[in-house]
């Protein structure tokens, strides 16, 4: 091995530092400004942001538009696999995490052609959005978006004993009786309008599900975008391993006889 390979690359070097400088503060102290860090580490401040996100994205320190950058500490972290749709209330109960709905924001919209693609309705129909965050350990760790065609969900039932889960609520009042969800998760960066929800940084990175939740008779009832911080939240999936037969068989692959 070479003595270039023996030696860290500068930005695993910058990990390094930022990692010994957080772990000398306690949870609720003030890192230094970002250009002070900067000129200190001996980068250019696009370098030192992208870094301080992977320390984010851990759950490690919080960086606040105009305010500052803050360590956090290790969080409790909600791990769970996506066989099973449960909300983040039960899935937070079930590791003794407390959370919260912040801000409660209900809309009327009309549903635009993918709303109405995705719901199987009429262009113009009128829907209910309901978009929420949700707090864990004094902050914003998921902002949700809910969108349902009206007379699913009225929004006086959302007025009264509403936690936060629109799932919860379907749930305990048994209609529609409800069967599966389509998810497609992504990565996203957080838009302005996101980051302000979140008390992050715009174009940070998120874990976005977007998904349409079915009744027992195959209809789509709601339409939703979740948007979570890595760091507090570990998605796995269970996947049984196919055998060589049914390999070939989903790749068309014909099988002698």
């Amino acid at each position: 091995m070479t003595e270039k390979n023996k030696k860290n690359h500068p930005y695993e070097n910058l990990r390094a530092s930022l990692a010994n400088l957080i772990s000398q503060k306690e949870p609720g102290e003030k890192l230094p400004t970002e250009p002070l860090l900067a000129r200190q580490m001996g980068v250019s401040r696009a370098t030192l942001r992208e870094a301080m996100r992977s320390f984010e994205s851990q759950g490690l320190i919080r960086r606040r538009q105009g305010i500052g950058t803050f360590v956090v500490g290790r969080s409790q972290v909600i791990d769970t696999g996506l066989e099973i749709l449960e909300s983040i209330e039960t899935l937070a109960d079930r590791i003794g995490l407390e959370v919260s709905m912040g801000d409660l924001k209900i809309h009327i919209i009309s549903a635009d052609d993918e709303l109405a693609a995705a719901l199987d309705i009429k262009p113009k129909e009128e829907l209910v959005q309901v978009a929420r965050t949700i707090r864990a350990e004094n902050r914003p760790v998921a902002y949700l978006v809910d969108i349902l065609v009206k007379d699913i969900l009225p929004i006086e039932e959302l007025s009264k004993d509403f936690n936060g889960s629109v799932l919860d609520l379907l749930l305990r009042r048994g209609q529609p009786p409800l069967s599966f969800s389509d998810t497609e998760i992504r990565v996203k960066d957080a838009t302005s309008e996101i980051a302000r929800e979140l008390e992050i940084q715009r174009g940070d990175g998120l874990l976005l599900f977007v998904a349409r939740l079915f009744d027992t008779s195959n209809k789509a009832i709601c339409y939703s975008y979740s948007y979570f911080l890595p760091g507090y939240f570990r998605f796995h999936v269970l996947r049984n391993v196919a055998s060589i037969d049914q390999s070939r068989n989903m790749l068309g692959v014909q099988t002698g006889g």
